[in-house]
Order: C-alpha cells, then sequence, then structure tokens
C-alpha cells in the first residue's frame, strides 16, 4: 500500500513496501516491522534506535481510507510528545489529501492508549500547555479552533485512557471491543482534562454521566460507554478493527463533498448555533446540487446502479 510521507523531523516514515498491515487492532506484523528497522540499521548504525522513534504513529491508505494506527505497545500506547506530534501530522495529510475521504483510528497491540506519558510530557508543560502541532499537522482533538474536514471512526480496545476517550468524543463514530475499559482519570493525577473532555463529554452523554465519570476518575466498562453514549457500537473482542474499517469504508463510498458539507453544518450547529447552521444550508445545497458528484448521485439514482463518485 502506498504510504504518506512528510518531511519532518517527526515524519511518519515507513516505506510501502514493508508497512505494517493491522489485519485487527490485537495483532501487527511484527516480523514486517522488523524487516523495516533491520533495513534501516543496515544503512546506519543507529537506524534501530530512531526506526523505534520513528514508528510512534503508523499510516497506511486503504483506498480513500487513511489508517492512523498508534504503534507504542511496549508502554501501552501511552503518548509521549513524538506520539503527539505524528498523530498531528497524520490528522493534517488527512485533512489536506483530496483522495483521503476518511480516517480510521486504531492502535496496535493489547491497548488502545494508557493516556498522556507523563514522564515525558510533564516537563514540557508551560504556561500555555504544550506545544504539540507542527508545520503541516492539525492538532487531532481540535481544541485549537480548527476542526479536521473530513470524517473520523475510531475501533478502541484494551484500556483506553483520558486522551484516548478525548480523541473518540473528537471524531464521529467509535467502535469499542466488549472488554474495553475507559477511564477520564485526570483529576487523579492533579490535572484537568486538557483534550476537549470537559466540553464534549457533557454535550455527548448528558451532564450527570460525564461528571460521573470526569470527577470520580472511576473506570467503567464498554456497556457503560454504550449505554451513555460514548461509543456507537460494542463488538466481539478482536473485530472492532474490521467493524470500524466496515463503516469508514461506506463514508468513504458516499459523496465526499457531500459527507464534509454535511459534518461541517453539524459542526456549525454545535460550535456556532442552529442559526448560523440554517443560515449555510440552502447555500450549500445550490453548490452541492451543482457538482458533478450530485450528477453521478442521480444517474446512478435512475439507473439503480453503484454510484462511483468522483469528488468534484
Amino acid at each position: 500500500m502506498p504510504r504518506v510521507a512528510h518531511n519532518s523531523d517527526v515524519a511518519l516514515s515507513c516505506t510501502a513496501g514493508n508497512a505494517p498491515k493491522p489485519t485487527s487492532t490485537r495483532k501487527a506484523s511484527v516480523s514486517e516491522q522488523r524487516s523495516t528497522e533491520q533495513s534501516r540499521t543496515e544503512h546506519d548504525p543507529g537506524g534501530q534506535d530512531r526506526a523505534h522513534q520513528e514508528l510512534r504513529v503508523l499510516t497506511e491508505r486503504r483506498g480513500h481510507v487513511l489508517l492512523i494506527g498508534l504503534n507504542r505497545p511496549e508502554k501501552r500506547n501511552a503518548a509521549d510528545l513524538l506520539m503527539l506530534q505524528q498523530l498531528s501530522l497524520a490528522y493534517g495529510e488527512l485533512d489536506r489529501d483530496p483522495g483521503l475521504r476518511v480516517g480510521l483510528v486504531y492502535a496496535v497491540g493489547e491497548h488502545f492508549t494508557a493516556g498522556l506519558d507523563l514522564a515525558d510530557i510533564g516537563p514540557r508543560l508551560g504556561p500555555d500547555g504544550i506545544d504539540m502541532v507542527p508545520d503541516g499537522g492539525v492538532n487531532p482533538w481540535q481544541v485549537d479552533g480548527r476542526a479536521v474536514s473530513k470524517p473520523v471512526v475510531m475501533a478502541v480496545q484494551g484500556t483506553c485512557l483520558t486522551l484516548g476517550i478525548e480523541l473518540m468524543l473528537a471524531s464521529e463514530i467509535s467502535v469499542a471491543a466488549a472488554s474495553t475499559r475507559f477511564g477520564q482519570i485526570e483529576v487523579a493525577r492533579g490535572i484537568l482534562p486538557f483534550g476537549g473532555a470537559t466540553i464534549r463529554f457533557p454535550r455527548a452523554v448528558g451532564w450527570g454521566n460525564a461528571m460521573r465519570w470526569i470527577l470520580t476518575g472511576d473506570m467503567f466498562d464498554a456497556a457503560e460507554a454504550l449505554r451513555i453514549g460514548l461509543v456507537q457500537e460494542v463488538v466481539p473482542d478482536g473485530t472492532e478493527f474490521d467493524r470500524a474499517l466496515e463503516l469508514a469504508g461506506r463514508i468513504a463510498a458516499q459523496a465526499p463533498l457531500a459527507v464534509q458539507a454535511t459534518l461541517a453544518s453539524a459542526r456549525d450547529a454545535v460550535r456556532l448555533g442552529d442559526a448560523v447552521a440554517e443560515a449555510g444550508l440552502q447555500p450549500t445545497l445550490g453548490v452541492l446540487a451543482a457538482s458533478e458528484d450530485a450528477r453521478i448521485g442521480m444517474e446512478a439514482f435512475r439507473t439503480r446502479t453503484a454510484a462511483e463518485f468522483v469528488g468534484r
């Protein structure tokens, strides 16, 4: 599969021929990953260390879907600065590449994320927080006023703490393995959730449901996450990636301009209010109706065939 490349010290670096290909969130191709590292080491005596460093986040194009994989399983995918930067670059690539229509975020290993690597992040926190978005990146938690223009689907498993929940809240659809355990535990560490949970969690699940978990730091299970609406589907362990990919594929098969306009309208209603969103409905409809994709959609309806949208 072709792989995204970035000209940056924190680039998502892996060649197409040996990129690990996730068949589920539980398993990764260790032999292929080692092959990548060995190839680098042969050309650079320090390559093995750098290979481990560079592969905090994996990316792979699957048709119009960008797979974005957290890849620090030995630390339960705890996020250090490098992972945050690489994740931001992956979101930036998703946002600006017209060939990509939807993102799918998953994690390599048994756990989605143990949250922040406080040993690495703590010393970097200053009066204004932490600077984690390199040039060309987009903040995956979207708490800086800029939103990703394309939908993101999540597949979570194992332990999913703090910023993992906030990443779900910033996405559109979340699928959880049945044994997943969640926790918004920042108050137990003396800080507050700073990736959007204080804003989005109450809005998504209701004030009482959100405060029950945000203010206590208690852990909760996938059944509770489904009950309150934090996740949209709970599936048998080991099938979460496949189900999330199926949903991402369904979204990617729709007219991309229409999907992005629909997402933008819904976000306008949430962020700016109903009146702003209402004012944009008819003008946006006029633009979409004049698009090539609208013609393709109408023709597919008339002939009862599957539409092949082109994004124009």
